[in-house]
């Protein structure tokens, strides 16, 4: 590993968290929990969604795409993570730490424009109920997820290109992860202008993602307001706002890390909003969605009651 200037680096060091040596094995056993328990639930959601047919619905097609979306970027960083809690050696290829930031980059931007479209499909669910199965029909379906895995493939190909086109002098990643902001400090050179883009590729991919849906649930809203039926305004009302909440905690962890100025600080607090936008909010999203769906619960009973019967049957 070489960090003088100008020469070529062709490994990195991922400093992670500084912890003292006790603390890091606790904490390699809180995320080893974590990630178990996301890959668990987002692995079972997937499957649910896929043998029970009261769960073949767009809603529920979305809710799979984002469940394999949610594994794929928390396996791309968490793994290296656990194993730094328990090995002295640190480092990371630089060819590793290229397709760990592309793969990283690719689903999280598709989760944002995943979450997106989950705004509009419930818009069009409760505003325009008897359009909704045209509306929404499977060939859509399919080109809008689609079109959420282009954009991050869009988005990451143009940051990791950009990033791993600079050359760097140091090769010590203050992060737990090969993240963009850290790498990018790393240069030689003066790195305002992909500070810039990040700003501006970053900003772009939010603000239109979330920008559809405010929109979306503004609608929803005055769509709910105007319900005669007390109990249907609460069911509906209930519905989205499961699908609000994880929205709000994605995003506004998204922007606190990429839309603040960056500084020393900064890159200290982009670590703990990072293991919550990518270690713990791919936990919670199936337990926000399923919880509180009475869909998901039947469909969850009654998968329990079939293995249940195959294992008294063996």
């Amino acid at each position: 590993m070489t960090q003088e200037n100008h020469t070529e680096v062709t490994d990195f060091y991922l400093l992670g968290f500084g912890v003292q040596h006790d603390i890091q094995y606790v904490l390699f056993i809180v995320f080893l929990v974590i990630y178990v328990t996301s890959m668990v639930v987002n692995t079972g959601m997937i499957l649910l969604v896929n043998t029970d047919s009261r769960l073949q619905t767009p809603m529920y097609f979305f809710l799979q795409h984002l469940a394999f979306v949610d594994i794929c970027y928390t396996s791309a960083i968490t793994p290296k993570m656990l194993q730094n809690f328990i090995v002295q050696n640190k480092s990371i290829t630089f060819g590793g730490c290229l397709i760990q930031l592309f793969i990283y980059a690719v689903f999280s931007t598709s989760d944002c424009y995943l979450l997106a479209i989950m705004a509009v499909d419930r818009y069009i669910a409760i505003c325009k109920p008897l359009r909704y199965p045209i509306i929404m029909s499977r060939q859509v379906c399919n080109q809008l997820v689609a079109g959420s895995y282009f954009m991050g493939s869009l988005n990451s190909s143009l940051h990791t290109g950009f990033t791993f086109s600079l050359t760097f002098c140091k090769s010590k990643i203050n992060h737990f992860f090969c993240d963009i902001p850290p790498i990018i400090s790393l240069s030689c050179y003066n790195n305002d202008i992909n500070f810039m883009l990040i700003l501006i590729f970053v900003g772009f991919n939010l603000m239109f993602t979330v920008l559809v849906v405010i929109l979306s649930y503004v609608y929803i809203m005055a769509a709910i307001l105007k319900m005669s039926s007390t109990a249907g305004r609460k069911k509906t009302f209930s519905t989205c706002a499961s699908h609000l909440t994880a929205v709000t905690i994605f995003y506004g962890t998204l922007a606190y890390m990429y839309l603040q100025p960056h500084s020393d600080q900064s890159e200290e607090n982009m670590k703990v909003a990072s293991i919550f936008y990518g270690i713990v909010i791919p936990m919670l999203n199936p337990l926000i969605y399923s919880l509180r769906n009475k869909e998901v619960k039947d469909a969850i009973k009654a998968m329990g009651k079939r293995f249940f019967r195959l294992d008294v049957n063996y």
